[in-house]
């Protein structure tokens, strides 16, 4: 009885930690969004704290259409969405003055959390 207590106790602590982990990113990743959103003077950067709104913004940014985003909603052919948000990423980083293959970083673990920060904080 004693172990499931500190079983419990265990499981609700990485809840948390993983509860924080996901808010500090989400909120590093808007935060990132609406500085680049600024620097490339498109209006409704404050649509990059909003879940779905952040990704139309993003499509703003890159200059896409935003009907894409109904390919997100769609089984399977949400496969194509996300191979055009990395067309978008290649499209902002270009106009942030970075080479497009900035975008293609965004699929690999770990270096695309660090892709939207140097788009946006970088000269």
């Amino acid at each position: 009885m004693f172990f499931l207590a500190e079983q419990a106790q265990v499981e609700t602590g990485a809840l948390i930690g993983m509860l924080i982990f996901g808010l500090a990113f989400y909120a590093y990743f808007a935060l990132a969004i609406s500085t680049i959103a600024k620097k490339t003077n498109t209006p409704n950067g404050w649509m990059a704290w909003v879940p779905i709104l952040n990704a139309v913004l993003i499509l703003n940014i890159a200059g896409k259409p935003v009907w894409w985003i109904v390919l997100a909603l769609v089984p399977f052919v949400n496969i194509i969405f996300f191979i055009l948000m990395i067309i978008a990423w290649m499209a902002i980083a270009e106009k942030r003055g970075k080479p497009t293959w900035w975008g293609i970083l965004m699929i690999v673990p770990f270096v695309g959390l660090i892709v939207p920060g140097v788009l946006a904080w970088s000269e």
